[in-house]
């Protein structure tokens, strides 16, 4: 890959990357509620599905879902059921108050922050589709492959980690007005309104 295609696919990834979707909410979601240090792992979690979606597209299996009806609709009925159902939960959260970065986090509930991250992208069938529309377009089909796969990961990976870094970073500089239950629960309701309105536009979305 060359360094003027690196390029054009630096400019493509940052625009891919900025786009609001779930991955953003749940940036900001997580930044809001328990700080930049505990959003680092929700945002570890949409990055190693980025990377499965990759090795998804990598494989060929990116077109099944591009020119298959059903799987495509499988997994977008999935990806719709899950940000709804991350919606009700958020919504329906009592308004407790935060604590202070990971301290306010139990064992469990940092797991789940990385399963949430990892279910939030990989069942956005739209991402695969659109990975598999563009990457292929970056990769020279006479030179090896799996060096221009490991850049591209590389740099989509990054890319992905700084702006939803930004994203959650910039959430973090409101935690001070949450120490009120009642913006607490302001803040549970928009989140949530938010996740299931994602999932609401991801079940009537089309390829």
């Amino acid at each position: 890959m060359s360094w003027t295609m690196w390029l054009a696919f630096l400019a493509a990834a940052m625009v891919i990357a900025v786009s609001p979707g779930p991955g953003a909410v749940l940036s900001m979601s997580t930044g809001l509620r328990y700080g930049y240090g505990a959003a680092l792992r929700s945002i570890a979690g949409l990055e190693i599905a980025l990377l499965l979606q990759l090795g998804v597209v990598a494989l060929g299996l990116g077109a099944l879902l591009a020119t298959s009806e059903t799987a495509f609709a499988a997994v977008k009925f999935a990806g719709a059921a899950y940000l709804v159902w991350l919606g009700v939960n958020k919504w329906r959260a009592p308004p407790e108050p935060i604590g202070e970065g990971d301290d306010a986090i139990r064992p469990h509930s940092r797991r789940q922050l990385y399963a949430q991250g990892i279910l939030v992208n990989l069942t956005n069938p739209k991402a695969i589709v659109f990975i598999a529309a563009l990457v292929p377009q970056f990769i020279v089909p006479d030179r090896p492959q799996l060096p221009q796969f490991a850049i591209i990961g590389a740099t989509m990976v990054a890319v992905d980690t700084m702006v939803m870094s930004c994203y959650a970073l910039l959430a973090t500089r409101f935690r001070p007005l949450l120490r009120n239950p009642r913006l607490l629960r302001v803040q549970n309701r928009v989140f949530g309104g938010l996740f299931v309105g994602a999932g609401a536009m991801l079940a009537v979305s089309s390829r």
